[in-house]
């Protein structure tokens, strides 16, 4: 990782500013003088690795953050199909299906998807466009763990093409394409 001492010093003013703190409060608060602060945010040098945990927590962010000047950064940790992906919500109307739909196991799962996405998953069982959404926003979540996807793989598997733009959309913000 190439850390930039500008953008890190540019990120950290930004960031202080939203918070309304000024650069002697932010050094207090860390405890570091408000030149050494003003220094980070001109760039000229960078903080202290033992003051970085201190530093983020105080401007509600992460290391990361700070040292790559507020870029998303992603470490690419695989790839995933969208074949993949459509498996898996499938296999969850096939759970419904072998242990039945009111089985206990079954509507807790269904329960914490719906309750957790603020939605209904079972009508994407019968609906083609809601399973579509549902699969891309599968692939949207691997995404921004870190994994990949093949453009050429969601042009080809996905049928609607707003979720096939929209999951394109998200490549290209991810960096995966």
């Amino acid at each position: 990782m190439n850390i930039d001492n500008k953008k890190v010093g540019t990120q950290i003013a930004l960031l202080r500013a939203s918070k309304g703190i000024t650069q002697n409060e932010l050094g207090e608060r860390i405890g570091v003088t408000f030149q050494s602060v003003s220094k980070w945010e001109r760039g000229e040098t960078l903080p202290d690795v033992s003051v970085l945990p201190d530093l983020a927590n105080v401007l509600e962010t992460t290391i990361d953050n700070i040292l790559l000047g507020g870029e998303h950064h992603v470490i690419f940790k695989g790839k995933i199909k969208v074949h993949d992906m459509i498996e898996g919500i499938n296999c969850l109307k096939r759970m419904g299906e072998l242990l039945g739909n009111h089985n206990i196991i079954y509507r807790y799962a269904i329960q914490g998807i719906d309750s957790g996405m603020n939605t209904e998953i079972e009508a994407a069982f019968s609906d083609d466009y809601i399973f579509e959404a549902f699969v891309g926003e599968a692939i949207i979540q691997n995404l921004k763990a870190g994994l990949y996807v093949d453009i050429t793989d969601i042009n080809r598997n996905f049928k609607h093409e707003h979720f096939r733009s929209l999951v394109c959309e998200y490549a290209k913000k991810y960096n995966v394409i």
